[in-house]
């Protein structure tokens, strides 16, 4: 069963050339994605900068407001239209969903102990107060592997490991069902971003956790997801189960991303596939499929018809006219060396 439904999700930044003149132009970051996340899972959602993956974390916390679309949760037997809660309403719901921010040193505040930012979506939203509080404080920093003596310092005292730590201990505390984890490892050295991803998967067995994870790394993403959602310029091309994702890709772009994922075994040649130029401005997108302008497959069709969100098989969906011809190179599958 879905804890999250979105429908035609769009997001447009209206451009003006002064403060308060009429707009000239959309920003279109986030333009017509339709999509579901499961209860319980982890959806991974990927693309490059710029391609609209934080705006839609942003707003399905109703951080940003969007233009368009309806965004559902289903919480026990209701189901709640979260962009048309407005004021206390809105204010109330807010504890069933929080955010993982992607930079552990800007995210917290520097003139707050630790345990002021802990409590804070407590005390923001009068859930605890007294000696209930102090309790839920201490056993989310305990969930969180934090040491109670942490709790008396300031965030300046923290590695970045501790200090994401301890925005993950602010996002649960509250004890919501649905996370938004917005490159929340991507600022952590390796052998940390390990450690984090782990207390992150321990945490959903233990608290029946739904994530949305948001990254750049595909090798993170690989290991946490259990769906995979490609975006490029505001819209979804792919979107399927992990292993689907990487060993069978449907979209070129899923592809580009893929191949620029750097092998382990170092007899393994890095070949990345060759995309043209940058990310076309979202103010004014290319016509048909968004992504032609860089595809090394495209075709006509491709720069006048804009590509159908369509099923090709269970649970995988892709944008694009060409999937089932194409033949598209994902990750190698694994295979044990002779004499290992």
């Amino acid at each position: 069963m879905s804890l999250v439904d979105v429908h035609n999700l769009k997001v447009h930044f209206p451009v003006r050339r002064n403060r308060f003149g009429p707009a000239t132009a959309y920003v279109k970051a986030v333009d017509g994605l339709s999509f579901s996340i499961e209860r319980g899972e982890t959806l991974g959602l990927v693309g490059e900068s710029g391609s609209g993956k934080t705006t839609v974390g942003r707003s399905l916390l109703r951080a940003i407001d969007p233009t368009a679309g309806t965004i559902h949760y289903h919480l026990g037997n209701q189901s709640i239209d979260l962009t048309s809660l407005q004021g206390r309403a809105l204010r109330k719901f807010r504890k069933h969903i929080q955010m993982i921010f992607q930079d552990p040193y800007s995210s917290l505040n520097p003139r707050m102990t630790v345990r002021d930012i802990i409590a804070e979506p407590l005390v923001a939203n009068d859930l605890a107060r007294g000696a209930a509080l102090d309790e839920q404080i201490r056993e989310t920093a305990r969930r969180c592997k934090l040491n109670l003596e942490h709790l008396r310092r300031f965030p300046h005292a923290f590695s970045g490991g501790q200090r994401q730590r301890i925005g993950i201990a602010r996002a649960l505390v509250s004890n919501p069902e649905f996370i938004v984890c917005d490159e929340s490892v991507s600022a952590l050295d390796v052998s940390i971003q390990a450690e984090i991803i782990n207390l992150l998967m321990d945490l959903q067995r233990e608290l029946s956790l739904t994530y949305l994870f948001i990254a750049h790394d595909l090798s993170v993403v690989a290991h946490i997801s259990n769906r995979v959602a490609v975006m490029y310029l505001g819209q979804l091309v792919e979107l399927a189960p992990t292993k689907k994702i990487f060993y069978s890709p449907k979209h070129p772009y899923t592809e580009a991303l893929l191949s620029a994922i750097p092998e382990v075994d170092p007899d393994l040649k890095l070949e990345p596939a060759n995309l043209k130029g940058e990310i076309p401005n979202p103010a004014d997108p290319p016509t048909g499929c968004r992504f032609h302008t860089r595809c090394p497959y495209a075709e006509a069709k491709c720069r006048s018809e804009v590509p159908a969100w369509r099923q090709l098989a269970e649970d995988h969906h892709v944008a694009c006219h060409f999937s089932e011809e194409l033949g598209l190179k994902g990750m190698e599958v694994p295979t044990q060396r002779a004499g290992s």
